[in-house]
């Protein structure tokens, strides 16, 4: 299913969109060495529900996932990129931390993640991996507009991810969001331009590249939902969720210092 919002619903996507953004800035702001996944599990559900909304992995359960999920966020640490199921951890100094969100309010979704270093420690492996991710994020937002297509996106992402030297799975990858989180079109971190569905206005879609050092491989932990690199190298993950508009692409989940949850 392909959804197309309405201005109407477009206005309440953009509310779900600054929540998401809010939330995951208070997250970073609040993580330091020592903070537990679990904390920032109940952490997120109390802003949630504090804001009126919902979340949108308490109860999902896809077939690649041992479901339902149970918790608030995804939270992946280091060797783990996808999925990663909070448990009982301590954040150590150069960890490197990937939040993922997904929050539903007023019957709109919206999705997003940041990859960030905890604590002083900035391994440089670590750092550049982060940089990829967030470069390929910018230009596929830059790529997408009404006319374009989703292989202009992937396309773009894969560009900045194979310069950087890394390997790109496309088992999972950015994907159509609405009033359900995932949805058609499947975006995936690569692909060739001028291919697949054609944007426009009114289309919501989630992009998200995400890279391993040294490997596309994954292998998934004993819990069923955490996804890791298949060498143990480390990982990183960056989304935006964006409106196509008639004059080109609105990023909804920017973090805005003004922001109230009201």
């Amino acid at each position: 299913m392909i959804e197309i919002l309405s201005p109407t619903e477009l206005a309440r996507a953009r509310e779900t969109g600054a929540l998401v953004g809010h939330i995951l800035q208070t997250l970073k702001s609040r993580t330091t060495v020592g903070t537990n996944l679990l904390d920032l599990d109940r952490w997120t559900q109390a802003m949630i529900t504090e804001a009126g909304a919902v979340s949108c992995y308490v109860d999902y359960e896809p077939s690649f996932g041992r479901g339902p999920f149970g918790h608030y966020i995804c939270t992946s640490v280091n060797d783990a990129v996808l999925h990663g199921l909070p448990r009982d951890y301590q954040l150590a100094d150069g960890d490197l931390l990937t939040l993922d969100l997904a929050v539903s309010r007023r019957d709109v979704a919206s999705d997003a993640a940041i990859s960030f270093i905890v604590g002083d420690s900035q391994p440089s492996e670590s750092v550049a991996l982060i940089r990829a991710t967030e470069r390929a994020l910018a230009a596929g937002i830059g790529a997408a507009g009404p006319g374009a297509r989703i292989g202009d996106i992937s396309h773009a992402i894969g560009s900045v991810l194979t310069a950087a030297g890394y390997a790109i799975n496309t088992e999972f990858g950015g994907h159509g969001i609405g009033s359900t989180m995932h949805q058609d079109p499947h975006v995936a971190n690569t692909g060739r331009p001028g291919r697949g569905y054609t944007l426009r206005p009114g289309l919501l879609l989630a992009l998200e590249p995400w890279v391993m050092v040294d490997t596309a491989s994954l292998v998934t932990d004993a819990d069923g939902w955490t996804l890791r690199s298949a060498t143990g190298c480390r990982t990183a993950h960056s989304e935006h969720t964006i409106a196509i508009t008639d004059d080109g692409a609105d990023v909804l989940t920017l973090s805005d210092p003004a922001y109230s949850p009201t």
